[in-house]
């Protein structure tokens, strides 16, 4: 297959069942990062991940990593802290800030999060669509995850920690809000170890698609900062 090149203005997305084999779920470069473009992106299983010496590039990779709410894994020592409540946890309160936390370099590896991105995921937070979790202890910020809400699946782009369970922490009440409002996963994308231990599973990308076409027709009211019955 050919890998589709998409105009700056207006680009039109082609299916998924065209993206690449090697490199797998490489599907279309170009376009532009525009909220409009995301959210087009996103509601078709697409998602952009590329490098500051790249153009934009586009990918739905032939398996979906994915984490069920209800299946995330809650080790006994996170669930320690989980039950101190020394942490507060709240959402929206700080998008960019955690957006730009997330894309400091980690292990002397490079970031893929530059400033194009951030900008982009900010301007679609604006438009309500974008979410974030943050992790606080007292008034600073330490840990957090952000991500793009679609129907009901959450999208989640990248996590950030600077204590032990960081982003941990802003998983476990993520995944606790989005099994009591019904949603349907936490789209991780693609797989990592790191993930695998937390209960991620792999499914076919015809399976994510199906599932994230049907939650499409709900809509799903964003009111994490109103739910306090945390149960751990």
């Amino acid at each position: 297959m050919r890998l589709t090149l998409l105009e700056e203005i207006n680009p039109v997305f082609p299916s998924v069942t065209e993206a690449l084999d090697q490199p797998d779920g490489l599907l279309a470069v170009g376009g532009n990062l525009y909220p409009e473009t995301l959210s087009k992106a996103y509601e078709r299983a697409i998602f952009p991940w590329y490098t500051d010496d790249e153009p934009i590039l586009w990918w739905s990779p032939s398996n979906r990593c994915v984490l069920m709410p209800e299946n995330f894994y809650i080790s006994r020592s996170l669930r320690r802290v989980l039950r101190q409540k020394y942490y507060s946890v709240t959402s929206d309160t700080c998008f960019r800030d955690v957006v730009v936390a997330c894309s400091k370099p980690r292990d002397s590896c490079g970031t893929w999060i530059n400033s194009a991105m951030i900008d982009a995921y900010s301007d679609l937070h604006n438009q309500g669509q974008a979410h974030s979790i943050e992790v606080w202890d007292k008034k600073k910020l330490v840990g957090g995850i952000y991500g793009v809400l679609v129907g009901g699946v959450f999208s989640g782009e990248s996590m950030f920690s600077v204590v032990n369970n960081g982003s941990k922490i802003a998983m476990a009440h993520l995944c606790q809000y989005m099994s009591r409002a019904g949603m349907f996963c936490l789209d991780c994308q693609i797989e990592n170890s790191h993930l695998m231990t937390l209960g991620t599973e792999l499914i076919p990308r015809s399976t994510f698609v199906e599932h994230l076409s049907k939650s499409l027709d709900v809509e799903f009211l964003w009111d994490f900062n109103n739910y306090s019955n945390w149960i751990w």
